[in-house]
């Protein structure tokens, strides 16, 4: 999720498919050497959908829907750090969640949801196991990687003030952009094995003496680093299936989400 799936549309020969569930977009479903999968474009394939306005709910529970067992997302975000560079990628492993607006779980009393309330664990809010796989994939295809990251999420769709930047340096941020969260604790109410590429476009706004922040820097960043990511996942992808059983991974991921909802007593 998050990448634009035209990039692999092209090479993979795709269908939609229209769920009745309202995600961002349509799902796309194919192939990538013989891995049945499932593409949908966050903010929809025209970026039309601000990070607030994104149904977080709607294409977690559409991909579950599908039968889909892991989540691979990628997200664009500012580095906090002077040693993630713009180009470089972080795989994710924390994150600090500072929006405002956004609803944070799939069991929100509403008639269509799920009984109950959830009270998801997120000591540990990303796949290990995924995020193995993605750090080994980029290693070996000579990508500058750093292997972990705290990601702080702000509600945008403006990016941070010089004092905010600083702060979110102190609180030990190494990264920001505007949709891990909720993103991540969906998935993990869902039972997913959620991992993000997060790959850096800039320096945010704290760094003196370099350029802040800016849209046609971020897309410029994005476009020359883009086939990162793509060559990430194409190699990834089929190495998950073909890895050890994950069986016991998922079954642990999916034990934890049914044993965090309570449920009304009944009378």
């Amino acid at each position: 999720m998050g990448m634009q799936p035209a990039r692999l549309n092209c090479l993979l020969g795709w269908r939609e498919d229209k769920t009745r569930l309202k995600p961002s977009d349509a799902l796309i479903m194919g192939k990538i050497k013989n891995v049945e999968c499932v593409l949908l474009a966050r903010h929809g394939r025209q970026h039309t959908i601000m990070p607030t306005d994104v149904n977080y709910q709607a294409n977690v529970w559409a991909l579950r829907e599908e039968g889909c067992t892991h989540l691979l997302a990628t997200t664009a975000c500012g580095s906090l750090r002077e040693e993630i560079q713009p180009g470089d990628i972080v795989i994710i492993d924390q994150f600090i969640d500072r929006t405002t607006k956004r609803a944070q779980t799939l069991y929100d009393g509403r008639p269509t949801s799920p009984p109950g309330v959830s009270h998801i664990p997120m000591a540990e809010p990303f796949c290990t196991r995924t995020r193995e796989v993605l750090l080994e994939v980029a290693r070996g295809l000579g990508v500058k990687c750093h292997p972990q990251g705290t990601v702080l999420t702000i509600e945008g769709p403006r990016f941070s003030s010089r004092a905010e930047s600083l702060m979110f340096r102190q609180w030990g941020a190494d990264v920001i952009n505007m949709t891990s969260v909720p993103e991540v604790v969906l998935a993990k109410e869902a039972g997913l094995c959620y991992a993000s590429i997060a790959m850096a476009t800039d320096y945010d706004c704290w760094k003196e003496h370099e350029e802040a922040v800016c849209v046609d820097n971020v897309l410029k960043t994005m476009k020359e680093n883009a086939n990162k990511a793509s060559s990430i996942l194409l190699t990834a992808i089929p190495l998950i299936c073909t890895q050890e059983d994950w069986t016991h991974t998922i079954k642990a991921l999916k034990t934890t989400a049914q044993s965090s909802i309570m449920l009304p007593k009944q009378h």
